[in-house]
C-alpha cells in the first residue's frame, strides 16, 4: 500500500520530515524516499528498503536537506518523490494508490508526445503518470481532478511546491489524508500516528476528493470534498498502526470492539484466548473480554529484525518471514485449548504454518477467529489483496472445489450463514487441520468501524464498491 508525510514549518524541517515519514514504515517495504524545497532549489533522496529499515537508509543523507518544506513517503510499489518541471512550474510529487488502466494511459500519453523517464521491470512509474496527468491541467486543481478522472483505481498524493504543500485525497476516500497543527507549522499524512511524539494535534481529517493547501501557518479549502466515500475497511483490520485513527475512529479501539462483539457471541469452551500478533492483538483483548476468559499469548513475533510477512514480493519470501517471525510459546500452549484471532485469510500459506507449530507445540485444539469475512474477491484499489489470480485467495480454490468453478455462486458464498458460505469456511478449516473456524460478518466490521456501510469499501469481502 503505501503511506506519506509532509511538513510545512518557519524553520528548517528536515528532523520532523525525517521521523514523520518514519511513522509510515508499517505500510510498505519497497521504497521510500523524501524531498524539501529551499529557495527554489528542490532536494531529493530514494533508497530501497526492502532490506533494511528506513531510518538506517536516511540518516547519513539529513544534513543535505535544507528549507522549511517537506514531504515524503514509505511505498509498496514504486521509486518516489518525482520532481517534476511543467508550465505549472516545479514541483515534487508522492502518491499512494494503484492504477489500474496504467498501460492504456501510458499509451493516450505518448500518442500525446508526452515521455517517461522511470522505468522498471519494463513498466512506467505509477507517480510519474500521476505527474504526467496532473501537467495536463491549467493549475494544479484542474490536473488533479484530471487524475480523478481518467485513472482506474484509486490515487491520494502530496504535492510540494516552492512555497506549499498540495494534498489531494483519493476521489473516494479509499486511503485517507489527516491534517495536524503546532504552533508555527502544519503537518499532512496518512496516518495519524505520526502526529503525537512530534507534538501535532489533528486539526482537520481531508474528505473524498478532496483538495487542500498547506503553509506553515494553516491550510485552505481548493476543492470541496465528494458526497461518495469508499474508505478501505482493511485500515482498521489490517494495515493500520493501532494508535492511528481514521475518519475519527480509533485503529485498535475498532479492532477490540470487533472481538467484543465476537466474544460475547461465542459458545466455544477454551482455556484463553490468544492473538496471532500484530493485528490480531486488539481483537484478541476484545474477545476475551467479550468471552470472559483469559488473554495469553500463545504465540509472540520477533519484533527486533522481521517485518509483516504479507509484503514481500515473493511467495518464497512471504512463506519464510512468516516462518520466522513467529515463535510458539509451548508452556502456555501445552494440552490447552486456545481461540486464536487473526486479521484475515488471504491464501492461507501463514496461518497454516501456524497451526502446525502450535499443534507441534502440544496445544490440544486450536479455534481460529478471524475478524473480518473471507476475502471472495482481489483488491482493486490498494493492493492489499494483489494476487495475480484469484486462485491465489485461499476461498477460490475452496469454491473451485465444491463447484467445479471459482467463479461461480460469489454472491452466495459472500452472504454469511447461507448454505454455501457455511460449506466454504468448512472447507478451509479442514484444509488448515482447525478444530474450528469462524469469520466475522459483515455486519459487525461496518459496527466496529462506525462508519454507515455505503461509506465504506468493502469490495474484497463482496464485491460491491465504486468503480
Amino acid at each position: 500500500m503505501g503511506g506519506f508525510f509532509g511538513v510545512a514549518k518557519h524553520d528548517k524541517c528536515i528532523n520532523e520530515l525525517f521521523y514523520g515519514v518514519d511513522y509510515n514504515s508499517h505500510m510498505g517495504t519497497k521504497r521510500a524516499g523524501i524531498a524539501t524545497c529551499y529557495n527554489g532549489v528542490f532536494t531529493r533522496s530514494i533508497h530501497n528498503i526492502e532490506n533494511a529499515y528506513f531510518r538506517s537508509k536516511f540518516e547519513s543523507d539529513l544534513e543535505s536537506f535544507n528549507g522549511s518544506i517537506g514531504i515524503g513517503v514509505i511505498s509498496d510499489t514504486d521509486a518516489q518523490p518525482i520532481i517534476v518541471n511543467c508550465h505549472l512550474g516545479k514541483f515534487a510529487i508522492v502518491t499512494v494508490g494503484r492504477i489500474n488502466n496504467i498501460g492504456e494511459l501510458e499509451r493516450e500519453l505518448l500518442a500525446k508526445g508526452h515521455h517517461f523517464c522511470e522505468h522498471s521491470y519494463d513498466i512506467i512509474n505509477p507517480t510519474e503518470m500521476i505527474a504526467a496527468l496532473i501537467s495536463e491541467g491549467k493549475d494544479y486543481i484542474s490536473g488533479i481532478e484530471n487524475v480523478y478522472s481518467r485513472i482506474k483505481g484509486s490515487c491520494s498524493m502530496l504535492l510540494l511546491t516552492e512555497k506549499s504543500i498540495i494534498a489531494a485525497r483519493d476521489k473516494y476516500g479509499r486511503t485517507p489524508i489527516i491534517i495536524g497543527e503546532k504552533e508555527g507549522a502544519h503537518a499532512v499524512t496518512s496516518e495519524t500516528c505520526s502526529f503525537p511524539n512530534l507534538d501535532y494535534s489533528i486539526a482537520y481529517t481531508m474528505g473524498p476528493g478532496e483538495i487542500v493547501e498547506i503553509t506553515p501557518d494553516g491550510y485552505r479549502q481548493l476543492r470541496a470534498p465528494g458526497e461518495k466515500m469508499q474508505i478501505c475497511a482493511f485500515l482498521w483490520t489490517y494495515y493500520g498502526y493501532p494508535a492511528c485513527e481514521y475518519e475519527g475512529r480509533n485503529v485498535d479501539e475498532m479492532r477490540y470492539v470487533s472481538g467484543l462483539e465476537m466474544g460475547k457471541a461465542d459458545d466455544t469452551e477454551v482455556d484463553f484466548v490468544s492473538a496471532i500478533p500484530d493485528s490480531g492483538v486488539g481483537m484478541a483483548l476484545g474477545y476475551a473480554q467479550g468471552k470472559g476468559v483469559p488473554y495469553q499469548r500463545g504465540i509472540v513475533k520477533y519484533t527486533p529484525t522481521w517485518p509483516r510477512s504479507f509484503t514481500p514480493s515473493t511467495q518464497e519470501r512471504r512463506e519464510l518471514v512468516a516462518k520466522m517471525k513467529l515463535i510458539t510459546n509451548k508452556s502456555l500452549l501445552k494440552g490447552k485449548s486456545v481461540i486464536f484471532c487473526d486479521d484475515s485469510i488471504v491464501r492461507g500459506t501463514q496461518l497454516r504454518d501456524n497451526v502446525k507449530d502450535m499443534f507441534d507445540a502440544g496445544a490440544r485444539e486450536l479455534h481460529i477467529r478471524i475478524s473480518c469475512p473471507p476475502l471472495i474477491y482481489p483488491c482493486k484499489f490498494i493492493n492489499f489483496t494483489s494476487s495475480k489470480s484469484v486462485m491465489e485467495l485461499i476461498t477460490r480454490r475452496v469454491i473451485a472445489e465444491l463447484e467445479g468453478d471459482a467463479d461461480k455462486n460469489l454472491d452466495a458464498y459472500a452472504t454469511t450463514g447461507s448454505p454455501e458460505y457455511e460449506a466454504m469456511v468448512e472447507r478451509i478449516r479442514q484444509h488448515l487441520s482447525l478444530t474450528s473456524l469462524k469469520f466475522n460478518p459483515i455486519e459487525n466490521v461496518v459496527k466496529a468501524i462506525g462508519l454507515p456501510k455505503c461509506k465504506i469499501c468493502t469490495h474484497c469481502f463482496d464485491g460491491s464498491s465504486y468503480e
